[in-house]
């Protein structure tokens, strides 16, 4: 760390801090896309579904905001391709979305657990970090790129997003953004706290905009203060695939490898659980019931691991982090969660996780 550039110091430490604070408010709210999913749909209870929605309403209103003020150009983060596959992006959002159902939990969720004493979710991070790193890097890595290929959709340059295809259609930039922005914030609210009551519930109400701001927060961190004209930093914000995957290989080979941003901001949401878990006297080791248990938390591991990888985000990366750009590829990838999700919820009886 003491031969990093200022800058790169910098975003790693903020990307700490902004760990620390998503793991104490998801600790303290459960905050969890697939419990959430869970409660609402098998026992009426939508109170932490709304939760994730305020939060990636809140994500992206801050997000278009400061991508409108110039202050980070989304057009330089993985979210606004050339191109993208039309079957894998939301093939692989069926997967994780089934997946985190079966584990009981995203990625991030699992961190927070883990750091919550929960040595379930350790199992569930090895295998979504080793299936994630097949997948972009590894033995299954040529497979995935073959196929992305057959199957890509080119976009039209300056329409990678939904304000581009707006602007392209006539609108003013600004105010394309600002109307698409606008609008989809707006419902995103209005339904998560009337329509499925959050607002009843002023303190996870209160969490989840916390959740929800960390998101422009990170992308300003490294968009911003991490551009460099000789050393730039990735633009980027949060999500929970590719960085266990970096997370899991940085503790093996840190020696050889440069600290990265997500993998700081794992170990952020760990510890801050973890402070808020035992300042809170909440902390307990939890282990598996049974052997059937053990299998399910790997399966889940390895099909949100291998999904998200296609899809290119988790239910955070894609759920908040894409729609929070309104990238067109985010819209079937976050399509595809909930769709998997709903398979294995609502979904026909084969099929289904009880």
């Amino acid at each position: 760390m003491g031969e990093l550039s200022g800058h790169v110091l910098l975003v790693l430490w903020g990307g700490f801090a902004i760990g620390l604070i998503f793991g104490a408010i998801g600790q303290r709210i459960e905050f969890c896309l697939s419990g959430g999913l869970r409660e609402w749909w098998s026992e009426g209870r939508p109170r932490r579904a709304g939760a994730f929605f305020l939060a990636s309403a809140v994500a992206l209103a801050g997000t278009q905001l400061a991508a409108g003020l110039g202050w980070v150009d989304l057009g330089a983060s993985i979210y606004y391709p050339g191109s993208f596959s039309w079957l894998l992006v939301p093939a692989g959002g069926v997967l994780f979305g089934y997946g985190m159902i079966l584990a009981r939990g995203c990625g991030s969720r699992a961190l927070v657990l883990l750091g919550d004493g929960n040595v379930r979710s350790l199992l569930v991070l090895l295998c979504l970090g080793l299936a994630a790193g097949a997948m972009l890097t590894g033995v299954l890595a040529p497979l995935r790129l073959a196929v992305a290929e057959a199957t890509e959709v080119a976009l039209r340059p300056g329409e990678p997003s939904l304000p581009g295809v707006l602007a392209s259609a006539g609108l003013p930039g600004g105010f394309a953004r600002a109307a698409a922005a606008v609008v989809a914030a707006a419902g995103l609210a209005g339904w998560a706290l009337f329509r499925l009551r959050l607002a009843r519930h002023p303190r996870e109400a209160a969490g989840a905009a916390g959740i929800g701001l960390l998101v422009p927060a990170a992308w300003m961190l490294t968009g911003r203060f991490g551009a460099d004209d000789f050393d730039p930093m990735p633009v980027e914000s949060l999500t929970f695939v590719a960085p266990v995957t970096d997370a899991l290989q940085y503790l093996m080979l840190s020696t050889g490898l440069s600290l990265r941003f997500g993998v700081a901001v794992v170990a952020g949401v760990v510890l801050g659980s973890a402070i808020l878990s035992l300042a809170t006297r909440s902390f307990e080791l939890r282990g598996f019931e049974s052997a059937r248990e053990v299998v399910r938390m790997a399966a889940g591991g390895v099909l949100m691991g291998g999904g998200g990888a296609l899809a290119l985000g988790c239910s955070v990366g894609q759920g908040l982090t894409g729609l929070s750009s309104l990238a067109l590829m985010s819209f079937p990838a976050v399509g595809g969660i909930l769709a998997g999700a709903w398979l294995a919820v609502r979904g026909p009886e084969f099929l289904r996780i009880h």
